[in-house]
């Protein structure tokens, strides 16, 4: 029997950064893809609606993979499904595996994005598949939505678990704890690599359990005289049954505000995850019809997106829901690191409406999906791996996790602190860094996906910051010299008011470089205008001191 060959485990997102989680595991030139998941721009991403993983290494490596399996349903792991899919071809397109909800939700995403043709299969927890030359089975977890799964994939030389996102909630509303027997098996048996969820790692003890919210939603809504808003993920299913508990023990009715909102609680109830009483929930149009002390609104929005339903409510730009005075808002999430500003500024807009505002500093109204430190350190115990690759976290959760996984008596030598496109590669002999592959971001504008160097992203942040001024020349065909008073039209350029007789000093500028290109003889049109915006750049500069991107346009006559 030949000895075993290599297993490549590569990141592609999720490593140094919170969210777009994406995992490649190679053997024997074969691919599992496990996770496709995205991320929300920053601020300066301007104009940008989503974040994604480089995939090119996988369009180069189509027809080696053998399957793509799916943790769990949230965005920042499933996602970038359809744009991965379509990306690498209809001839080419893997089956996708998941839970129950999991598939359900794909199935959803890939239908809004005509996707239909792709093969989905559900994989219940414990049921084993070959792909190839991977074993594969999913662990059952528990996490801020049901069918949270880890992935073990076994090959001739191991196995290797990749947690997903988890916590050790002993009593979650679904009353299906996490797998720990399942977990401590594969430890027993020699676990080789661990990828483990860091999200948590900075928080120390044991996270709360979901099933803690329920009772504390209801003591807040029972202090609450007008209507409620509660805001959290859509995908949070969990949650959603409790804000509908809630309701119900206070004879209130439920309106779900979002389309994912309304998508996903459908999608909830057909699985049976969620129970709503018959007659309870009530059409957006219809919020108005009722008293306000009879009405929950379940609405989308906890991060501030800005298109997002809550985002509209507080501006006072939603068609359905205009919030008053009186208006409680319970935001049942906490912001996912970077969306901070985002939501402060949504909580400021609906104090300045006359809202109350409830988030979880002020009650105990939300419980993280992820596990805190000493759950971090019970999987580590749990699985006793040999070799440790945290994920799932910026590079000082990752830091942190090595050093948890150090506490509990894993060989510093076996723990890797890795980065996204740095194949980490097992053999007989050890493990090791492989050499860098690509990776990095792509950018979704509208439905389209470009490269991250795209001059448009570029632009953009030139014009808002410092705006722009077009000027049009005319010139003679002859000789290139200036026939016409030259055109000066700004547009976003701050300040402009304080630098008077600036519109004639530029016009005189333009004559003057138009007058010097005449002189040498430059005639041709793309010349002249590469001139007059390297002279209009550098004139501006000096007497505005800010960069406004000049766009000049010549015309010959």
């Amino acid at each position: 029997m030949s000895a075993p060959g290599t297993l490549r485990v590569l990141p592609l997102g999720g490593l140094g950064e919170i969210g777009k989680n994406m995992m490649v595991v190679e053997y024997e030139d074969r691919i599992v893809v496990i996770d496709t998941g995205l991320r929300f721009p920053t601020t300066d991403m301007l104009g940008i609606d989503l974040v994604l993983p480089d995939f090119s290494y996988l369009r180069d490596r189509a027809d080696d993979i053998e399957g793509i399996v799916i943790t769990h349903g949230h965005e920042d792991h499933l996602g970038a499904l359809p744009w991965v899919l379509r990306e690498l071809g209809e001839d080419k397109v893997p089956v996708v595996h998941g839970g129950p909800l999991t598939t359900a939700m794909a199935r959803s995403k890939l239908d809004e994005h005509r996707l239909r043709a792709t093969p989905i299969e559900q994989l219940a927890p414990g049921e084993q598949v070959e792909l190839g030359p991977f074993g594969v089975e999913l662990v059952h977890m528990t996490h801020s939505i049901p069918d949270s799964c880890a992935v073990a994939l076994t090959t001739e030389l191991g196995t290797i678990l990749v947690t997903g996102d988890y916590k050790f909630d002993q009593t979650p509303v679904d009353g299906e704890p996490a797998d720990m027997s399942r977990l401590a098996e594969l430890g027993r048996d020699g676990l080789l690599l661990l990828c483990g969820d860091s999200t948590n790692v900075d928080r120390a003890g044991f996270s709360p359990s979901e099933s803690v919210v329920g009772p504390r939603l209801e003591e807040v809504f029972s202090r609450c005289e007008g209507r409620i808003v509660v805001t959290c993920f859509a995908s949070n299913i969990h949650r959603v049954q409790q804000v509908v508990d809630a309701a119900e023990a206070l004879g209130r009715k439920v309106s779900l505000v979002g389309r994912s909102m309304r998508k996903n609680v459908n999608i909830g109830r057909s699985l049976g995850h969620i129970d709503v009483p018959e007659g309870m929930l009530i059409n957006p149009r219809e919020v108005e019809d009722f008293p306000d002390h009879k009405v929950v609104v379940i609405s989308t929005g906890s991060q501030g997106e800005p298109l997002s339903a809550l985002r509209r409510m507080a501006h006072h730009d939603h068609p359905r829901v205009k919030l008053h005075s009186g208006d409680t808002v319970v935001f049942s999430a906490t912001p996912i690191p970077g969306n901070e500003r985002a939501v402060n500024e949504t909580i400021d807009r609906l104090y300045h409406i006359g809202c109350d505002v409830i988030t979880p500093r002020d009650a105990p109204v939300h419980a993280s999906g992820h596990g805190y430190a000493e759950e971090v350190k019970l999987m580590l115990n749990l699985t006793h791996p040999r070799y440790v690759l945290p994920v799932h976290g910026d590079h000082k959760r990752i830091h942190l996790h090595a050093g948890l996984a150090e506490a509990v008596g894993i060989d510093p030598d076996n723990i890797f602190k890795g980065e996204n496109g740095l194949p980490l590669e097992i053999d007989a002999r050890g493990a090791r860094f492989g050499t860098a592959e690509r990776s990095g971001m792509i950018f979704v504008d509208g439905v389209d996906i470009g490269d991250p160097a795209d001059v448009a992203l570029r632009d953009r942040r030139m014009l808002s910051a410092d705006g722009i001024f077009i000027v049009v020349a005319t010139v003679s065909s002859q000789d290139g010299s200036s026939v016409a008073p030259p055109e000066v039209i700004f547009r976003g350029v701050p300040f402009l008011e304080q630098v008077k007789g600036l519109v004639d000093e530029i016009r005189g500028a333009v004559e003057a470089s138009l007058a010097r290109s005449a002189s040498d003889r430059i005639t041709e049109i793309d010349h002249l205008q590469e001139i007059l915006h390297d002279d209009l750049a550098a004139f501006v500069y000096d007497r505005l001191k800010r960069r406004p991107m000049v766009l000049p346009v010549v015309v010959e006559v």
